[in-house]
């Protein structure tokens, strides 16, 4: 159900919750009315600033000032930018600053940055002091449409892929699609790949709009705020249903549980894969063995494969540079994959494109030998 609003160029897409439900508020110049925001919900009056060291330098003097402007008083925590950033010693490093200066409960961890920034610093506000409030300034396409959305949030460790972590969710989410043009080329069509997700899982009309809107969404024409709208509509009309992944909040899982694999398999090294990437090859990996299960038509496989290598995203193992682990050692990463219950292997498999499904108890032994067939290619 389509519930977005727009007011003086600000879409807005609630998330209902009850008692913590919150405004998702997509718009250029976002960054810049941070503070005014803010104060108007009646936030904290101090705030802890948890960014990288890129985003920092593009966009922190913006939202200082914004907040100054507001009477907010801010610290910044500025990490290494990057997947590495995403594991222990960086959240005591963060945990540590926001208790050095002395924020309490009632105040508020604010995420300027990307997925990994969104995820870590969510994690903190969790945390710290059992829990302050948070609020998600997402800079990548990938954190406006997925991850600054739903409460995700958690680390990496050498066992996989977000596997520590708490759900928590934001009090406000601040969209800046101005900020999207600092964005490379490839960052930028790695969180297309979560976009296209949303009409892969249940919005086939969605993912026909995407095949011929594309490249407006790429140059910042009016198609870019209609698509991160319906794709944060998507994901709130999912959170709203299933908060804590318990039923179909694991079809926004589509091609995660091989992606998440490739990426544990690289050492999240991001030279070589970055998460929207993997999930680019996840979902073409789906499609693939769900037509090899006879549960789907291989045509539609191909025309997803061929709508992402459009796009100029990477589709196929053999698309990761350098060596990979055998397939055998895939499979020990995705059994360690947080959809795995008791042991039985759990994916995000479709019927046709918009037709995803969560398939239960997928024989490891068809994995594994799609895998070895797809390595080899």
């Amino acid at each position: 159900m389509r519930e977005t609003a727009i007011s003086n160029g600000i879409t807005t897409v609630p998330v209902r919750l009850g008692d913590r439900s919150y405004d998702i508020l997509i718009g250029a110049g976002l960054i810049d009315s941070a503070g005014r925001e803010i104060a108007s919900r009646g936030k904290s009056v101090r705030v802890a600033i948890v960014t990288d060291e890129t985003v920092a330098r593009l966009h922190l003097d913006r939202l200082n000032e914004s907040l100054r402007d507001a009477g907010i008083d801010a610290t910044p925590i500025i990490v290494p930018p990057g997947e590495r950033s995403k594991g222990f010693a960086t959240l005591e490093t963060v945990t540590n600053a926001i208790l050095a200066a002395r924020l309490e409960r009632g105040d508020v961890v604010v995420a300027l940055g990307g997925g990994v920034i969104g995820d870590l610093a969510g994690f903190a506000a969790g945390i710290a002091r059992r829990g302050m409030g948070f609020i998600q300034m997402p800079t990548s396409l990938l954190a406006q449409v997925d991850s600054s959305v739903g409460g995700k949030t958690g680390i990496n460790t050498s066992h996989g892929k977000n596997l520590v972590g708490v759900f928590y969710q934001p009090q406000l989410v601040l969209a800046d699609t101005q900020v999207l043009d600092t964005l490379s080329r490839r960052e930028f069509r790695a969180g297309y790949a979560e976009v296209a997700k949303y009409g892969l899982i249940d919005r086939p009309d969605f993912f026909s709009w995407l095949e011929k809107n594309w490249q407006g969404i790429f140059n910042g024409g009016p198609e870019r705020t209609e698509a991160i709208a319906i794709s944060c509509q998507a994901k709130a009309d999912v959170v709203a249903r299933d908060e804590r992944e318990t039923g179909d909040r694991a079809l926004l899982n589509l091609g995660h549980t091989f992606g998440h694999a490739l990426e544990t398999a690289t050492n999240y090294d991001s030279a070589r894969l970055v998460h929207g990437e993997g999930v680019a090859i996840g979902m073409v990996l789906a499609h693939q063995f769900s037509a090899q299960m006879n549960l789907a038509s291989p045509d539609d496989a191909k025309r997803v494969e061929a709508h992402l290598r459009n796009v100029g995203l990477p589709v196929s193992i053999a698309d990761i540079p350098g060596d990979l682990p055998p397939a055998s050692t895939l499979m020990d990463y995705i059994a360690q994959d947080k959809k795995v219950a008791r042991g039985a292997l759990t994916f995000i498999l479709t019927r046709g494109i918009g037709q995803s499904f969560i398939a239960k108890d997928v024989p490891p032994s068809a994995v594994l030998s799609f895998l070895q067939e797809k390595h080899r290619q």
